[in-house]
This record gives structure tokens, C-alpha cells and sequence, in this order.
């Protein structure tokens, strides 16, 4: 069932329901889910942006692999025919975002954001080099303009004294195209590239000191 709702709000009643059990059943079930890396819940993000905001978590399957098989997807092929093809790319970004900060000793910061009017962006977090980098995840391979007006909308309400990074991130085109402007302010970064930026490089080991008697 969570498999079927991934890339959604959270809706414990639904879930409960036509499981015959009760909501604080779901609730112990989804924590020792979450405590033990098999699904993330991502909670939203609560800021002053003068707008109403849906207060409930988003939903995912932690590995991808593992949701395409509960969704039955068994080929790449299957994969992009199948309308949870958003979602599990969604999904695996997500979960790229809370390894690369779990990897550097940080901890989990993870949100996303929609409110009541239907202004809705996948990710935000803070990041290295930029107060909060703004998210957002397209299956597709090939970017167009509008794909940015979520962001856009957004950065707007942004407060003046935040630093913003906003990203669509989306599949690598056949033709490589790296980062690119989409927008003003805002920018197409292939999911390759942006892997590439969340983990930073290795620092080279310190050569051993060496001892002046010998």
C-alpha cells in the first residue's frame, strides 16, 4: 500500500481504513519502516512565507529497485510506460539528497513544500555554499521553460535575507548538456550532474611525516 501512494502526502486514515487497523497501528508501523531506512517520510517546510501550507509528510519507498518491485515494474521499459515513473525518479533523488548528507556526517534535512492554493515544489534542504537549494524532479529528458514556474513562484515569496539555489532536476539527455539556465535564477541540472555536486571531492591523504634523523 505505501508503495502505491509513493511521491504522496501522507494520509495515515487512509492507509489504516482498509487495513482494518488503527492510525496509531499505522504510525508504530511507518516508525520502525522509517527507523530502519525502508521508507522516507519527508516532512514539509515551515517557513514565513505568508502562505497556508499543507502540514502533512510526503511518503516513499526508500530504494527504488525495491518500489518498482512492489509496483510490479520488472524492466526499463515497463519503468517508462508506467505513471509512477515521476514519483520513482522523485523518489530516487530524494533518497540521493539523505545519503550524500548522512555521508558527510550531517544530519537528515529534508523537506518539500505545498500549500493550499496548489503551489507545490518537490525538495528543499539546506546546502553547502547556499542557505536552501529549491528542487524540483522531471522524468523527463528534455527541459522546457514552464517546467521552472513552481520554482519561480516560489522564489518569490522567499524571504529577502535567504540565499536560494533553485534546480530542475531531470534525466541525462542523449546529448549531454550539463547545467543550463531554464529560467532567470534558475537552472536544468541533469541528475548525474547533481549527484556529482552533492558529494564533495575527496580530500588527497596527507603524506606521513617524515622523521629528520633518518
Amino acid at each position: 500500500m505505501l508503495a502505491s501512494r509513493h511521491g504522496q502526502i501522507l494520509n495515515r486514515t487512509d492507509l489504516a481504513a482498509p487495513l482494518g487497523i488503527s492510525v496509531p497501528t499505522i504510525n508504530e508501523w511507518l516508525h520502525v519502516l522509517e527507523i530502519t531506512g525502508q521508507v522516507m517520510l519527508v516532512p514539509p517546510y515551515f517557513n514565513n512565507f505568508g502562505k497556508r501550507l499543507i502540514k502533512s509528510p510526503k511518503v516513499y519507498i526508500g530504494d527504488s529497485g525495491m518500489a518498482c518491485y512492489l509496483l510490479g515494474i520488472t524492466s526499463q521499459a515497463e519503468l517508462d510506460r508506467s505513471p509512477f515513473l515521476g514519483t520513482l525518479f522523485e523518489g530516487f533523488v530524494a533518497s540521493e539528497i539523505l545519503k550524500a548528507q548522512i555521508n558527510q556526517g550531517r544530519r537528515k534535512e529534508l523537506y518539500h513544500f505545498r500549500d493550499q492554493q496548489g503551489l507545490e515544489v518537490d525538495f528543499l534542504f539546506p546546502s553547502t555554499g547556499s542557505s536552501l537549494w529549491m528542487i524540483e524532479c522531471k522524468s523527463t529528458r528534455t527541459m522546457l521553460p514552464p517546467m521552472a514556474g513552481p520554482l519561480a513562484s516560489l522564489r518569490r515569496v522567499v524571504p529577502n535575507k535567504t540565499t536560494v539555489r533553485a534546480s530542475v532536476i531531470h534525466r541525462p539527455a542523449k546529448t549531454p548538456a550539463g547545467t543550463r539556465a531554464l529560467a532567470p535564477g534558475i537552472e536544468a541540472l541533469d541528475v548525474d550532474a547533481f549527484i556529482t555536486e552533492l558529494t564533495p571531492p575527496l580530500k588527497p591523504p596527507r603524506a606521513p611525516a617524515r622523521n629528520r634523523h633518518t
